[in-house]
């Protein structure tokens, strides 16, 4: 994504799609020789970047829904349940993965007792694969490791699904997590 439109245009069909210069200058409209300018600049902007080295960017929230999640997360993390439940619509829909499913305001509000019941859980902003989400660790554990996380899904400032990966510890060594800080 870091080259120009021609440059990007003319790699991927030559070089990844397999196609010929005269098929790539079909596809693109561009004459022979800008095909050929293009496909150069391109792979020698590529050399470049890969020879660069790897700056991993912060993931940013969204600030309308990093404020909803700090803000069930602050709720959570105080163990104010009542405030936390008024926070969820009334067809919530929630899967706590490799457990159960639960559906309507009356049955998740059980959810949230059998985490008042458990100490050994804190939780925390971040992403994974990309999307927000609620990080759990054990503060009683030193290295302080995600052992596992929440996706929650809004409907205006209404929680309207919670997918819990708690006890689904296999999602955790293929997913990209990233820890907001904060």
């Amino acid at each position: 994504m870091q080259l120009s439109v021609a440059q990007r245009g003319a790699v991927i069909l030559v070089d990844v799609l397999g196609l010929s210069l005269h098929e790539t200058c079909e596809v693109t409209g561009a004459t022979l020789a800008a095909t050929k300018a293009a496909l150069h600049r391109g792979r020698a902007q590529l050399r470049l970047l890969a020879a660069e080295p790897e700056q991993a960017a912060v993931p940013r929230l969204d600030a309308d829904d990093e404020r909803r999640l700090r803000r069930y997360v602050d709720l959570f993390n105080a163990r104010d349940f009542d405030a936390v439940r008024a926070l969820i619509a009334e067809d919530i829909q929630l899967e706590v993965v490799n457990r159960t499913r639960l559906r309507g305001k009356a049955e998740v509000s059980t959810y949230f007792g059998n985490y008042d019941r458990m100490s050994d859980w804190a939780l925390s902003l971040g992403v994974v694969d990309g999307r927000p989400a609620i990080l759990i660790r054990n503060p009683q554990e030193p290295d302080g490791a995600v052992r596992g996380f929440m996706l929650v899904e809004w409907r205006d400032e209404q929680v309207v699904q919670i997918r819990d990966f708690r006890y689904a510890p296999w999602c955790l060594p293929d997913a990209e997590i990233s820890v907001m800080e904060g």
